[in-house]
């Protein structure tokens, strides 16, 4: 069995995936960690100075040709599953990988890992993947695909109160702000961009809790 689950920034696409895995006994793969990871290593490299205005197009004239290269020879070299950890979930890293994924040798590098992990899970009992292509792109052929969003506002402070434990420095109007931008970006790239699909259900999570978000998938595969 092979789930799709796709969304906007703190919609809970990631929670209800991991916890729709866990359920339904399947493997979990957080596509997101992926483009984390590779923005982490251009962060290293010095990237992070290209991402003072994101509302440029995050094409390749902003990327030297060996950068590219050197992104996307990391990309090639990620082993799954990725190790999570406070680095890969920073604000710096989570805006940055949204540019790092506008690239289409990155996406590229990154789409046959995610196909590969999708039909051979490690229990072979099925995977559940989360993201913002998965369904249009990777899993198309899915047996069930989702499609989570909630108001702005209401994403905001959830990742308000995500980052309270990391000591950032992020006010929830600039969390807003950064969300919002990221939507628009994601929604508008040229490469696999960021829809809801007519065949994949839809979840409007703003007034509900994660369990209740569980209960509405589990009882639409179950039928």
């Amino acid at each position: 069995m092979k789930i799709a689950i796709d969304g906007t920034a703190a919609s809970g696409k990631g929670t209800l995936a991991k916890r729709l895995a866990e359920s339904l006994g399947c493997d979990y793969l957080d596509t997101g960690l992926l483009y984390r990871a590779v923005a982490l290593e251009a962060s290293r490299y010095g990237l992070s100075s290209l991402d003072d205005n994101f509302n440029k197009p995050a094409t390749e004239e902003r990327f030297e040709k060996s950068t590219r290269i050197e992104l996307t020879t990391i990309a090639l070299g990620l082993a799954l599953p990725i190790s999570d950890s406070p680095d890969l979930r920073s604000q710096k890293i989570s805006s940055l990988a949204a540019i790092v994924a506008s690239l289409p040798e990155i996406r590229q590098a990154l789409i046959g890992k995610q196909r590969d992990f999708a039909n051979s899970p490690p229990s072979n009992k099925g995977a559940v993947l989360d993201g913002r292509d998965i369904g249009s792109v990777i899993l198309p052929e899915a047996d069930f695909k989702f499609f989570i969003d909630a108001k702005p506002k209401i994403r905001a402070k959830r990742r308000f109160a995500e980052f309270k434990d990391t000591n950032s420095n992020q006010t929830q109007e600039t969390i807003l702000k950064d969300l919002m931008e990221r939507d628009k970006r994601d929604s508008t790239r040229q490469i696999a961009p960021l829809k809801r699909l007519s065949d994949a259900f839809f979840i409007d999570s703003s007034s509900l809790n994660a369990d209740e978000v569980l209960q509405i998938a589990l009882n639409y595969i179950n039928g």
